[in-house]
């Protein structure tokens, strides 16, 4: 503004014309911002584009709160969770995870459109480059919707980036049949454009546009999503007016569920994937357990198992997902155990002989943390777990480095005193971060005793679509079509690599068995919360208070300890299961949170939009 005074100024003083104030201070360009023109002119810039719209994954399975804390598997510590209490609305969404939120969930699909646009024509000279990217984008857009699409249920579809020229922003939800379509077919194109891209680089590949497509197809064959079963299991869903905004009206089932299985058998079928996966019977316990844990850290051969992952590397800018550590590590060690195992999901974990924990069992209720399925021991920390050494105000306390959740006696059993563990809400550590539970989250923790958690990130990748999930949904799909024999044979190939027993049952008693099985395998990966939908049992697995442990440990007689050490020599352990109680999180299931509302302020910006059923 200033130079165009000085000219005006100028031309009237001295009666000259504005010639040497031309207008080219008019063209100048932010040197903060690169346009469109210029993005899409140059293959770098276009690159930048494009990995960016990745950032809408955010941390993925390791966020603070895990998504299982909105199931029976786990509780957040810091907040009820007004899903669990069925106390959501339109005007009160709940703790919503930026990976599911709608207008972050828009927004990313609104840059890949862009992308998409822009790159049908590439005006850079590297076609081969651009048609990677172009795969890219149309797994990213498929991505983002399906977390809308098993969220919300049907959204609107759209597949080309608004301009101001549009004359109306508003548009009505597509059918649920169109999402499931419309997904597939970009990731059909996606498979295409990245033909023979397969091992993970934390881009999308043909393998993971490939698996993602069995994931939606696995869903779109579910109970939830075929209507007339869905009708007859909830009120709620049968007095819905519009029910094709939840599944399949009409139409084959059967059919689909064909679709879903050839889906998973297709990435099973590439080769590519897949860790230890050739066994003919169970691994040792130790060597199961370290199976998993190789799995889950994707090393030492286990990254084999992986499709689609989000990396961290510690010299990056601070990601979330790499302090998930911190975040929920027990506060014994200074971290927030945000997300606590509840004691509902310490029970799901089987004997070693593949039978079921049974509190009513006098062997089992001794000692609960003995001979359970490997997996256990590697997901869940929990009182007298060996861990990570102490930090050094907690190193005098407890030397051998063992979790801590009871209440214990010190001192001599003829005049004890009492010792609240390190890890517990009465710690002399920290106790205002303490579990609520009992338990804490080992799963997705780097196990270097060298990492102090509390001020160091780790680089464990947050783990999207791994091909054991693919397994599993290849397993569902054979059960569903009556096909067990070969099911089995899948799902023990799961359990043999972690060191348990094959599954025998058949019938109801077999699809119960694969529930739990998935479950214990894909714990924390954002599974359980959709699984529990489709399947329509949330009613009896969501509708009960978290449960939790209490731990006493009580000396013997004659014995004397000066410093706490988990010891059955020395001690008498007792655990008792408890409600937490509904002044914490008072659980109860309602049907109408099936599908979750859309918010309010969606609904009034869009006139087209359709509310789920039962909120007002």
């Amino acid at each position: 503004m200033n130079h165009i005074v000085k000219c005006l100024s100028s031309s009237l003083l001295v009666g000259m014309t504005m010639v040497a104030c031309n207008s080219d201070f008019l063209d100048t360009k932010p040197l903060d911002k690169v346009s469109g023109d210029a993005v899409w002119s140059d293959q770098n810039l276009s690159e930048a584009f494009v990995t960016d719209v990745y950032n809408g994954i955010r941390d993925g399975v390791l966020d603070q709160m895990s998504f299982d804390c909105q199931t029976d598997n786990a509780l957040y510590s810091f907040g009820k969770q007004d899903v669990n209490e069925a106390n959501v609305s339109p005007s009160n969404l709940g703790t919503v995870k930026n990976t599911m939120e709608w207008s972050a969930m828009y927004s990313r699909i609104r840059a890949a459109n862009i992308a998409l646009a822009n790159l049908a024509k590439p005006k850079f000279d590297n076609a081969t480059v651009a048609d990677r990217m172009k795969g890219e984008m149309y797994f990213m857009r498929g991505y983002f919707y399906n977390q809308l699409l098993r969220y919300y249920g049907a959204v609107p579809l759209i597949k080309s980036p608004y301009t101001l020229d549009n004359p109306d922003f508003t548009i009505a939800r597509n059918t649920y049949e169109e999402c499931v379509n419309s997904i597939v077919s970009d990731l059909d194109s996606a498979a295409i454009l990245l033909k023979g891209k397969t091992l993970t680089s934390g881009r999308a590949t043909m393998g993971a546009a490939m698996a993602l497509k069995a994931r939606v197809l696995l869903y779109a064959a579910s109970d939830l999503h075929d209507i007339p079963t869905a009708k007859a299991k909830s009120t709620v869903i049968a007095g819905f007016n519009k029910p094709e905004l939840l599944g399949y009206v009409s139409g084959d089932r059967i059919a689909r569920w064909t679709k879903a299985r050839d889906a998973a058998k297709a990435v099973i079928d590439l080769n590519q994937y897949g860790y230890k996966l050739n066994l003919t019977a169970p691994v040792p316990a130790a060597e199961g357990q370290q199976n998993y844990v190789n799995m889950y850290l994707s090393r030492n051969g286990g990254e084999a198992d992986g499709i689609f992952l989000k990396y961290y590397i510690r010299a990056s800018f601070d990601d979330w997902g790499s302090w998930y550590p911190r975040n929920n590590m027990p506060n014994g060690y200074h971290g927030w155990t945000s997300s606590q195992p509840t004691q509902q999901l310490v029970d799901n974990y089987e004997m070693m002989d593949g039978t079921r924990f049974d509190w009513k069992n006098p062997a089992h209720a001794a000692t609960p943390y003995e001979n359970r399925d490997p997996r256990f021991y590697a997901s869940i920390l929990y009182d007298g777990a060996q861990w990570k050494p102490r930090t050094p105000d907690g190193a005098g306390i407890d030397p051998a480095g063992q979790i801590q959740m009871g209440e214990y006696e010190v001192g001599s059993s003829a005049a004890p005193t009492k010792y609240s563990g390190l890890d517990t809400r009465n710690s002399s550590i920290e106790n205002w971060n303490g579990t609520w539970t009992g338990y804490a989250i080992r799963k997705f923790m780097d196990p270097d005793p060298t990492l102090v958690d509390q001020n160091i990130r780790q680089e464990v990748p947050s783990i999207q679509i791994r091909f054991t999930e693919v397994v599993l949904n290849y397993v569902e799909a054979c059960l569903a079509l009556g096909q067990e024999a070969e099911a089995k044979t899948w799902l023990n190939k799961v359990r043999f690599r972690v060191g348990m027993p094959a599954i025998t049952e058949t019938g109801a008693a077999l699809v119960t068995r694969y529930q739990n099985e998935r479950n214990i395998e894909m714990l924390f990966e954002d599974q359980r919360f959709y699984d529990v939908r489709r399947w329509m049992i949330a009613p009896t697995a969501l509708g009960k208070q978290a449960q939790i442990i209490v731990i006493t440990g009580k000396l013997k007689p004659g014995k004397t300890v000066t410093t706490y050490k988990y010891s059955k020599d020395n001690y008498t352990y007792s655990y008792s299961v408890q409600d937490l109680g509904t002044g914490k999180e008072n659980r109860k299931w309602a049907d109408k949170i099936y599908f979750l509302p859309i918010s309010r302020d969606e609904i009034n910006r869009n006139k087209q939009l359709v509310q789920n059923p039962g909120y007002q």
